[in-house]
Order: structure tokens, then sequence, then C-alpha cells
């Protein structure tokens, strides 16, 4: 399960390692069904909280979230042995920020937003999936998720005017 702590239950092993409280999204990605979906509400909250900084600033908080994404996601997937487990949702987080990065904070582009990452987080259109299957460590597991956030938020420019 993990090197650290090879017979506690995950969800003890996810509260008492600060890598793996971070990676597992404050513990949202220990929700028995759909946790890259309620991992994807942190970052909601986070984009919402710094919508009003200027927009260097957003970047710089994304840029950092993707950076420590890489290192967090793949040293927690080390740890407990998988590549990709479902609970490591550092890369919901940041994919869901990224969405939003330039996003009026209007609850009809947060939830837009939203329903976007997580369709294409789901789906993974080309070349979502190959990324997601290519590349290992932590690179691996946030790359498909900057993708998918990419793809939403392209959508959510183009149908942002019919949402106010």
């Amino acid at each position: 399960m993990s090197e650290s702590h090879p017979k506690l239950p995950l969800a003890r092993v996810v509260m008492r390692d600060p890598v793996h409280f971070l990676a597992f999204g404050f513990g949202t990605g220990l929700a028995p069904k759909a946790p890259g979906t309620f991992g994807s509400l942190p970052g909601v909250l986070l984009a919402w909280l710094t919508s009003s900084l200027a927009l260097e600033w957003r970047v710089m908080i994304a840029a950092g979230l993707v950076a420590a994404g890489v290192w967090i996601c793949g040293e927690s997937a080390r740890r407990i042995g998988v590549h990709d487990h479902p609970g490591i949702v550092w890369d919901e987080i940041t994919g869901m920020y990224l969405t939003l990065l330039v996003a009026p904070p209007q609850m009809a582009y947060l939830v837009a937003g939203f329903v976007l990452f997580r369709l294409f987080d789901i789906w993974k259109p080309w070349p979502i999936r190959d990324l997601d299957h290519r590349l290992a460590g932590g690179a691996g597991i946030m790359l498909d998720d900057v993708v998918a956030a990419l793809y939403a938020s392209v959508l959510l420019g183009f149908g942002g005017r019919f949402l106010v």
C-alpha cells in the first residue's frame, strides 16, 4: 500500500502524510465514488477565491500548481505504488484552475467550466488518452489534465457569450 505505512488503511495514510494529503486534494480524493469529480471542487474554489487577483498573479499560481503537481503526484504515486491512483486529484485541482483561469467568476462560468473539464478529463479525446498512457511519473499524471483543461477552456471561451 505505502512504503512508509504498509498496513495502514489508505485514508489514514493520506491524512497523516503531507504529500498524500496534497495529492489527494485535502482528502477529496478519498471519495468512494467519482474522486476526480470531488477532487476538482477545490480547483473551482481556488479559481473563485483568486479571481480578483491580476492575471499575472493567477498565471503564477497556475504555474506553481503545475510545477508542484509534477512532484506531488509523482511522489504520492511512488509511495503508494500505483502510477495514477484514482484518489490522486492534485491534477484535477490544477486542471480545474487552468480551465477557469481567465473565466469571469460568475456561477454560470464556474459550472460550465466544471462540466467541460470533467467531460474532457473522463472522455480523454486525442491526444489526452495517449499522454495519459505514454508518460510515466508526475509529468504523465499532470499533463493529460493540463490538456483537458486547455480543451475545456477553449470551449468555455467560445461558449461563454451564451452563458450570461
